[in-house]
């Protein structure tokens, strides 16, 4: 079986108001492509990876008449996709939606959020102390994680936990007195939501399930300055001793010559573009003797992607992120 994770950027841009795709020459999301070339770029890289399961991040809009899964389902027609059924969870206001597109063939899928004293429902709101003054701070997810009760066609029971963690970047600040204070107060908030995450996946893990967590996290281990502030990045804190990517935890050792990413985003002011590991498909150990594996399908770290000139150029005119996926020896 095989399970994707993927940020399409602003995929909610190709769907007018009543999820028809519009495939024409006016912009998309992504800088510099219009909404026809982004829509066959998507369907070209959905169509290559071939999951059983694609973990969507900044999926299309749930609204007053739109609705997530019926525009994914529409765009895997069109796509001639076998991943043509889809399933989302608590709708945010962002137009960024997180959402699973699957193969029915191949597992039944279905929203079945959880609530704990210790980790409230996702779309609730989660008490901590977050900059040690001993008065209870606030948080809440502004996309709430996607907790899915997924059963194989073999009747195999897997928890999946898709995740668009809050963004560290300091957007909106104008002085370097206010970046670096709003990039610490988006940090505290975006750990908050990783400890949150990480005491589902301990319930979870303690009542035996198989268990995984995928999305984009918005961070990764030595990823900036201020993860020295407070020991530990949020995708550490997801994982913990319980779930397992090798792609962060080759940061976690010496630093590769050329560590891993999942994303390229252009720079505009230095002119370059800058790459970042940001998305992850986590496993519970009880899932590690299902001989796993993993792959970045990056346009120019991946040697097949590299040489497939139409397989690149669609992933670099689908989004900034690119897919990962995870094949698993699961019935």
């Amino acid at each position: 079986m095989r399970i994707a994770t993927y940020n399409i950027e602003w995929f909610a841009y190709l769907f007018d108001k009543d999820d028809t795709l519009m495939l024409d020459a006016q912009p998309s999301g992504v800088h510099g492509v219009d909404r026809y070339t982004q829509g066959r770029a998507i369907a070209h890289v959905l169509r290559r990876i071939d999951a059983d399961a694609v973990m969507v991040i900044e999926a299309p809009n749930t609204g007053r008449s739109q609705r997530t899964t019926r525009a994914l389902e529409n765009f895997a027609a069109e796509a001639g996709l076998r991943a043509r059924e889809a399933v989302s969870g608590f709708p945010n206001d962002t137009h960024q939606e997180i959402a699973l597109l699957y193969d029915p063939d191949a597992l039944d899928a279905v929203h079945d959020a959880r609530s704990s004293p210790s980790a409230p429902r996702f779309d609730g709101v989660f008490e901590i102390d977050l900059d040690v003054d001993e008065r209870l701070d606030q948080v809440a997810f502004s996309k709430p994680p996607l907790e899915l009760a997924v059963t194989t066609r073999g009747g195999t029971s897997v928890r999946m936990i898709g995740a668009h963690l809050k963004s560290k970047a300091p957007h909106g600040a104008r002085t370097p007195e206010a970046v670096t204070a709003l990039a610490i107060a988006n940090r505290r908030k975006q750990l908050a939501q990783a400890i949150w995450l990480h005491r589902r996946v301990a319930e979870h893990a303690a009542a035996g399930d198989h268990v995984i967590v995928l999305g984009d996290m918005n961070d990764g281990p030595g990823l900036d300055q201020y993860e020295r502030l407070f020991g530990k990045s949020s995708v550490e804190i997801v994982m913990g001793d319980l779930l397992h990517d090798p792609h962060a935890e080759c940061l976690l050792q010496s630093r590769p010559d050329i560590p891993p990413s999942t994303s390229r985003f252009y720079n505009a002011e230095r002119k370059r573009f800058t790459r970042a590991l940001l998305d992850y498909v986590m496993i519970s150990q009880s899932l590690m003797a299902l001989r796993p594996e993993w792959r970045i399908w990056h346009p120019f770290e991946d040697g097949e992607c590299y040489a497939d000139a139409e397989m690149r150029q669609a992933l670099l005119d689908a989004s900034d992120h690119f897919p990962v996926t995870l094949d698993l020896e699961l019935a």
